[in-house]
């Protein structure tokens, strides 16, 4: 039997025979065909030269309303070029590029090329670094294509993405690609929903928790299930909740593959014994997946489009917004489900790898799901025992403290051994910063680097699973000097009210942007006061995560910032202009947790 997840919550349970005699259906498979690009058609055999694409020195892109279907429902939606997701748009690294974009629509759009360097005024942000797109009119985007790599294309206007206005975007190398590989596939990873993308925010305004289905309950307290009683108390005091992992999740999303939902068994293709590379692209609005192929191993050759020392893996968490690109060799004359299973496994999209149409793997039941920890809450030095992937750049912050240093906790000194937890979860003193508003619920009293982590509710899976700190850059980093100064950046935000902010000042309320000056060298520490994850994203530049690699340092544009953590990152204000910087959680930006970093010439005041 198959387990599907429903838009509501419920798993619906198949016949395995009467699963696969439908998807193998030729009538099925051509009716479900012209929603999709080439890429993405139901079965794929990979990408190949004759495969269509939007490519050479001169590509249109038309956005449109239209329909979609998922698992044989249809909804509205926003397409590029008749198609969701949109066509792959494929370049080369050295060319110069010319997008000419018409907007169909009868509201603003735009296009940002995520990941991409490039001008600021071809970004694509209305507001920061171009006017948008107005209804029923033309922009042409144009730039040089200065890199290599697995990308994407989004709408930055409103909540477009949400409703499907995306696509992926692929840049050959120049020279030779140091990735050997046999076949190649594209996945792109969303989540969908029939309610519009503005009732979702709504809903979130007026109740946040509205989504979460997976409270504790008390017939799990008295089966011995989830925290105890004791514990539940001291979480309820403080008006907080553990279960609240995912601010959008199962209940109401559908979670897609190539723009298919789980019953349509989006299926790519392979040959036994192929090296296939599977570039992965977490084009979702609100979703962390958790990737895994049972049974068959991964390696990890590039994060968000640079290449990386290749890396074996079983799973690997993967914000929204990021790219990984796996190298997978399947052997047997077999099928395999790729699994991306939300983080509060509420939910997942899956697909089949298969040498032939028709085939389908069993599809394993969701995890349980997880819960929020004293770390969660900005408390990791009180877990103990220290940290034994604590960076020598970290622990000289004071942001974490090495296994071999760290002392022994003494929980009723601290005030909540029997007495239960005392320290104050709204002390402004260590955030001076932060500014002193209701918006701001908690303010993490002891934040660690969780980079040496693989996620909420991975920690005992029983197999390796990545973290930031496995990550080693192939080639030297670009810049390699100390940074010459130091900025902290507090994430935050209140729960209750679904509010968010950098340093308690969300972007409607503060214009002034970030400054930089032309070339310098800042090492910035995002501190998450929350209890939720933020995929944190800076437009125009690449930073190299402080993870203890020295000028192998990974880099990357897009950083998952673990709740009550610190992710650090070291940045080369190498690009003129206003750049977009925010949480890449649509609804958490759309809330406010947006900022302009602005680098200006050298000699000019900041």
């Amino acid at each position: 039997m198959l387990r599907i997840q429903e838009e509501d919550g419920t798993i619906m349970r198949i016949d395995r025979r009467h699963f696969i005699g439908a998807a193998a259906g030729g009538g099925a498979a051509a009716a479900l065909a012209a929603w999709f690009p080439a890429w993405a058609q139901p079965v794929s055999a990979g990408l190949r030269s004759q495969l269509p694409t939007v490519s050479g020195e001169d590509i249109t892109l038309r956005i449109a309303r239209q329909t979609m279907r998922v698992d044989g429902k249809i909804s509205r939606a926003i397409g590029i070029n008749g198609t969701i997701p949109g066509p792959l748009v494929r370049l080369r690294e050295g060319q110069r590029a010319r997008l000419t974009v018409i907007n169909d629509l009868d509201e603003e759009s735009s296009i940002h090329w995520h990941g991409l360097i490039l001008p600021f005024h071809m970004d694509g942000v209305p507001g920061v670094s171009f006017p948008g797109i107005k209804a029923r009119s033309t922009f042409v985007y144009e730039f040089p294509v200065v890199q290599a790599g697995t990308y994407w294309y989004h709408s930055h206007s409103g909540l477009q993405e949400q409703i499907g206005h995306c696509g992926p975007l692929i840049i050959d190398p120049r020279d030779a690609d140091p990735v050997a590989y046999d076949r190649e596939h594209v996945i792109v990873l969303s989540d969908h929903s029939r309610l519009s993308p503005e009732a979702i925010f709504r809903k979130l305004k007026v109740n946040p928790g509205h989504f979460n289905r997976q409270r504790q309950t008390l017939g799990g307290l008295l089966a011995g299930e989830d925290q105890s009683l004791e514990e539940r108390v001291e979480w309820g005091a403080m008006r907080m909740d553990p279960t609240d992992v995912a601010d959008v999740n199962g209940s109401t999303y559908t979670f897609l593959i190539n723009g298919h939902g789980p019953r349509d068994n989006w299926t790519a293709l392979f040959g036994p014994g192929e090296r296939v590379r599977l570039r992965i692209v977490n084009a979702s609005a609100m979703s962390i997946f958790n990737i895994r192929i049972p049974g068959l191993g991964m390696t990890i050759v590039q994060a968000d489009g640079l290449n990386v020392v290749p890396l074996p893996v079983d799973e690997f968490q993967i914000g929204v917004a990021e790219t990984y690109d796996v190298i997978v060799t399947p052997a047997a004359d077999r099928a395999y489900s790729f699994i991306a299973e939300v983080n509060d496994r509420s939910g997942m999209a899956r697909a089949t790898l298969a040498p032939r149409a028709g085939m389908a793997a069993e599809v394993p039941p969701l995890r349980k799901r997880p819960l929020a920890t004293m770390k969660d809450m900005g408390m990791g030095a009180m877990a103990g025992g220290g940290d034994a992937a604590c960076a020598p750049e970290h622990a000289a912050m004071g942001h974490c403290t090495p296994a071999e240093a760290a002392p022994a906790v003494d929980h009723a000194a601290m005030g909540h051994g029997a007495g239960g937890m005392e320290h104050s979860m709204r002390d402004f003193s260590v955030a001076p910063q932060v500014k002193r508003d209701p918006s701001v619920q908690t303010i993490s009293p002891m934040p660690a680097d969780r980079m040496g982590e693989p996620g909420q509710g991975l920690e005992d899976v029983g197999h390796k699973v990545l973290t930031y700190r496995d990550l080693v850059a192939l080639e030297r980093n670009p810049d390699v000097r100390a940074p010459s100064r130091s900025l902290d950046i507090h994430l935050t935000g209140n729960m209750e009210r679904f509010m968010w902010s950098f340093d308690g000042v969300k972007m409607s309320d503060h214009h002034e942007p970030i400054p930089f000056i032309e070339g310098e060298r800042v090492r910035v520490n995002l501190i998450n006061d929350s209890m939720m994850v933020h995929p944190i994203h800076l437009h125009g530049h690449f930073f190299e995560l402080v993870t203890g690699k020295g000028d192998r340092a990974p880099r990357k544009h897009t950083v998952i910032v673990q709740p009550g953590g610190i992710a650090t990152f070291d940045f080369t204000a190498d690009a003129l202009g206003d750049w977009a910087f925010h949480c890449h959680l649509l609804y958490h930006m759309h809330a406010g947790m947006m900022r302009v970093v602005s680098v200006r010439p050298k000699g000019e005041a900041a």
